[in-house]
Order: structure tokens, then C-alpha cells, then sequence
């Protein structure tokens, strides 16, 4: 292969669903020693063109061509097999296997017959190492580790694999801020040792940080590549959305007086080590974050609130009087009219075999119902409301809704709870692996949501989300709210000081003291 030719390239490559265009005559040239990144909004054909590479869909015309030969995958495993190895963004470790099991499931070693054990741990620890993920044991099982350990457990699994061509669909996005750092580390060690590598990521800075080479995806088409700084963010956005790029965050309105009564309070709320003493208010009408480092609590926080730990000690108030929430059903009942947006859309927020209609009603049951019978009528006329409020993109309501993008799947997470019209609404790191445009958007619902009375407890691993979205930012750390950052006080400086432990927050970062 001549020295400047591409180790890897598409040319002419499409693909149809059902009538439906997801990839329109894409060229892609891949170089090895080099990271490629693939930006654009979900929805853009960025799936598609990579579920092509990895042998998990056929295109139905155009060609590939690896080492200056024309390939075609018949299945992930062939793709494998020639080097190509793909991380999507969607785990495919299984639970109750060790992480030894996971990373070598496809082909385990084998002695006299069995599978060689000692070589397998061997493997599996050389793969975590070289994952920058030396600290989980091979032997631990996965389910027994958080979504960012099982993340890197999943990276070990492709590298282990030994790709020439490795492709990462929104691996990060799931990490904390360490083990990207981490990760970062260890992509720029396999470009330097000859490896291509394709990132897929909505997250501008890590872009910034890694690419070498940048195509933009829009509406099937690609419709620009360019050499990664070459653009500013301004542009590559106006690229991926087709439309002239406007400032990500609705501007904020005024600070809710003190003095308005909270919706949502708690007093010295503790839970089985994890959580001491958090005390905190919500009004109508205000976004208040959460920060901190993850893992710092701000999930079981939520948790606790929706009633779903046992155990907790402490008070809750809804509107000043104490309240017992013993069930999330109780959370989400009229008299309390709270909604629980989860991490995690595809294991927690979603059932994506059934339709999008089912999807949407399931929260929403006793409201749509009448002595036990769905009232057909009000559901469809509740259903087309959402849709059309939060601009869901779908071909219609009764197809499966793992059929959407990752973006519009999450709207219909959203959909299916604001179907109860809650009045306080915990988001769960709600824009994570979704696209900036699909963010603009639920920026805009969060605000005309508080406008109209909602109170918003918002947790992200976003720093720059938080001092978009929030009014009040609390910083957790180690369980316990060590910071309360009001209005000009939220900057990135403040919260990574206090996300820290540390007084380099300055004047600004009052302290909390339960």
C-alpha cells in the first residue's frame, strides 16, 4: 500500500431502511497513525456508516476497500477478523460474566480441550492495562461494577482483539472525568503505534483534544471533512445542523425571589454511607444542578428523592409539609407530581422492542385510563401532543422505538414522564450521547417547562451545562453538598474547585454546612 493512500476507504456508499435514506453516497478515507473524527447530529447517518464498517449491516450500493482491496463484511465477525473493531456506544458486555469472560468471549484460549483460565486473565489484564484500566480485576464480575468501570471493560474487550482500524462510538460518554483522561492517554499511545482510529463523539472539547481529521454528517450526506482546528466550533455546528448556529443555552430569566415557598425540600437526608446530610431546595420556576465529580452521590440523591432506597434518614417537604416517599409510584402520584429522568435510556428509561405509543403511555397509565380501560382518544390526543411539543423525528408512533436515533429516543424518555405533567422534574445527566442540536432543543423545554411552574433538579457531568441551565448550582462531594454556586458565582473555575474540596473556588463559592 502506497505510504499516502488510506488504509481504509468508502466510496459511494449508501444504505435505505424501509424507504428511508440513512446514508447517501458517503466517501470516507481512513489513515492509520491518525484519528479520524465523525461529527453530526443523531440521526445524521454516523451509525449507519459505521454499523456498515463493522460487517453489522450491508450497504446496498457503493464499496469498501482495506489495505487497497475490495471487502465486504458478511458479519461483525469477519470485520474482526480483517482488523476492524468497533466499541458502540451501547454496552455489549454480559453481566453476569466475569470481565476475563467478557474480554475473550469470542475467542477464549484453549488447553486440552478447555479454556485455559490462567491465559485468559493473562489476556484480560494486558487489555485493561492497555485500556488505561489496570485497577478492575479480571475475575470481577460486571455487574457488580458502575457504568463507567463496565465502559472500560468494553474497550479492553476491543483492543484485546489487537484492531488495526478501532472505531469508538460515544465510548467517553459514559466515563468520568479521570478515566477519560485516562482514555485520551491511551488513544494517543495506538495512534502513535500505527493505529486508525474513528471517534464518534458529541462532546466538541474531545474533539478538540484527539482528532486529527474531522467529516461532518448531515442528513445522510457527508458534507465537509477538514483538518481538526481548521474551524471553529461556530462553524463545524452550522455544518452538522444545516442552519445558522445560535447561542446553546435560552438565555436564563430573572432569580427566583428567596422568598417564594419551595416545591421540593430536604432536610439532613442521609442513606447507607453514600449520602450525609443533604439538605436542599427547589422552587417553582428555578433549574437548580448538581456537580461534582461523579460518583459523588448525585444519583443516589435522586434516588432517594423518588423513593426508590430503603433506608434513608432525614426529612423530605413537598410544598413545606413532610412527606414520606416510600415508592416511585407514590413520587409520581398527583399529590406529589414528581418525574425521574434516568441515565441510562436503553436499560432504564426504555422498552425498545415495543412501539413508541407504548413507550409513551406506560408512565402516563392512570391518567389515560378509565376503571382500568384505556380511553384510546385522550392517549392519541396526549401522544400527539408530546410528539409535536417536543419535535420527536419518527415515522410514526407505532413503530419500535430502538428503531429511533439515540437523540429522539431520549425525548421520547422525556415525552412518556412530562405525559403526568410533573411539577418537579429530576434529570439525570439527560443530553448524554446526544447531539447538539437535539441539546439546544431540550434546553428550550427546560426552560419553557420552569416558565410554567416546573422546579428542575438537574444533575450533569457537563460543567458547561450546568453553567448554561442552572440558576443555583450545589457541588457534592463524597455525598455531602460542600458548595452552593448562585447565578455570575457558576464558572468552571468555581466548580471544578469545589467538585475538588479545595478554597481555589474563591470568594464566590459559599459553603455549605450541614
Amino acid at each position: 500500500m502506497p505510504l499516502n493512500e488510506p488504509l481504509f476507504r468508502m466510496e459511494g456508499v449508501s444504505k435505505s431502511y424501509g424507504g428511508v435514506r440513512a446514508l447517501e453516497d458517503a466517501d470516507l478515507d481512513v489513515r492509520a497513525g491518525r484519528i479520524h473524527a465523525i461529527l453530526g447530529e443523531n440521526g445524521a447517518g454516523k451509525s449507519t456508516l459505521i454499523k456498515i464498517m463493522a460487517g453489522v449491516v450491508a450497504p446496498d450500493q457503493g464499496r469498501m476497500i482495506l489495505d487497497g482491496r475490495e471487502i465486504s463484511f458478511p458479519s461483525p465477525a469477519a470485520a474482526n477478523a480483517a482488523g476492524i473493531v468497533c466499541i458502540f456506544q451501547e454496552l455489549s458486555l454480559i453481566p453476569d460474566l466475569s470481565v476475563a469472560d467478557n474480554i475473550v468471549i469470542s475467542n477464549p484460549p484453549r488447553r486440552f480441550g478447555g479454556i485455559d483460565r490462567r491465559e485468559q486473565r493473562r489476556i484480560a489484564a494486558d487489555a485493561l492495562a492497555r485500556a488505561g484500566a489496570s485497577d478492575i480485576h479480571p475475575l470481577a464480575l460486571v455487574k457488580d461494577l458502575s457504568l463507567s468501570r463496565r465502559q472500560l471493560v468494553e474497550i479492553a474487550k476491543a483492543l484485546a482483539r489487537r484492531p488495526r482500524v478501532l472505531i469508538l462510538d460515544e465510548a467517553t460518554s459514559a466515563l468520568t472525568a479521570a478515566d477519560v483522561s485516562n482514555i485520551f492517554v491511551v488513544l494517543k499511545r495506538l495512534r502513535s503505534e500505527g493505529l486508525a482510529l474513528l471517534y464518534i463523539s458529541h462532546r466538541m472539547h474531545e474533539i478538540a483534544e484527539l482528532a486529527d481529521d474531522c467529516s461532518v454528517f448531515r442528513n445522510g450526506r457527508k458534507v465537509a471533512t477538514y483538518p481538526a482546528g481548521s474551524k471553529t466550533n461556530a462553524e463545524v455546528v452550522e455544518l452538522m445542523i444545516g442552519r445558522e448556529y445560535k447561542n446553546v443555552f435560552p438565555p436564563k430569566p430573572p432569580p427566583v425571589p428567596a422568598d417564594r415557598p419551595p416545591v421540593l425540600e430536604c432536610r439532613k437526608l442521609s442513606w447507607s454511607g453514600r449520602l450525609h446530610e443533604i439538605s436542599l431546595t427547589v422552587r417553582p420556576g428555578e433549574i437548580v444542578g448538581l456537580g461534582g465529580l461523579d460518583g459523588q452521590g448525585q444519583r443516589e440523591l435522586m434516588l432517594a428523592l423518588f423513593g426508590v432506597l430503603r433506608g434513608t434518614t432525614g426529612e423530605i417537604l413537598i410544598d413545606g409539609k413532610p412527606t414520606s416517599i416510600a415508592s416511585p409510584s407514590q413520587a409520581k402520584s398527583d399529590a406529589i407530581g414528581m418525574a425521574l429522568i434516568p441515565e441510562d435510556r436503553k436499560t432504564e428509561g426504555l422498552m425498545l422492542p415495543m412501539t413508541v405509543r407504548d413507550n409513551l403511555s406506560f408512565a402516563a397509565l392512570e391518567r389515560i385510563s378509565r376503571h382500568g380501560v384505556i380511553d384510546g382518544a385522550r392517549e392519541q390526543a396526549m401522544i400527539e401532543d408530546m410528539v409535536r411539543a417536543l419535535a420527536i423525528r419518527s415515522a410514526g408512533v407505532d413503530i419500535p422505538v430502538g428503531a429511533l436515533s439515540g437523540g429522539n429516543q431520549q425525548k421520547v424518555v422525556i415525552a412518556k414522564w412530562l405525559m403526568n405533567r410533573p411539577r418537579i422534574i429530576l434529570l439525570n445527566d439527560p443530553t448524554r450521547g446526544i447531539d447538539v442540536g437535539t441539546k439546544q432543543e431540550l434546553y428550550v423545554l427546560f426552560r419553557r417547562l420552569t416558565a410554567e411552574g416546573a422546579a428542575i433538579l438537574f444533575y450533569s457531568t457537563d460543567y458547561d451545562e450546568l453553567i448554561g441551565c442552572c440558576d443555583r448550582v450545589l457541588v457534592l462531594y463524597d455525598g455531602a453538598v460542600k458548595r452552593e454556586l448562585v447565578g455570575d458565582e457558576i464558572t468552571e473555575h468555581a466548580l471544578i474547585a469545589s467538585a475538588l474540596d479545595i478554597d481555589a473556588a474563591g470568594p464566590a463559592a459559599k459553603a455549605v454546612h450541614s
